[in-house]
């Protein structure tokens, strides 16, 4: 996602995700970015 110059700490993703919730609960969706125990994360547009 970031390519190969770049330097990505561990949580990155994570912080990332945190901050998109965090967009979208004013809005009530931020249970689409749903977490993947052992896998990550999906997007769902069913809730």
């Amino acid at each position: 996602v970031w390519g190969g110059s770049v330097y990505v700490e561990e949580r990155t993703v994570d912080v990332h995700i945190r901050r998109l919730r965090k967009t979208l609960e004013p809005h009530q969706l931020e249970n689409m970015v749903q977490t993947v125990r052992g896998s990550g994360y999906r997007f769902s547009a069913s809730m």
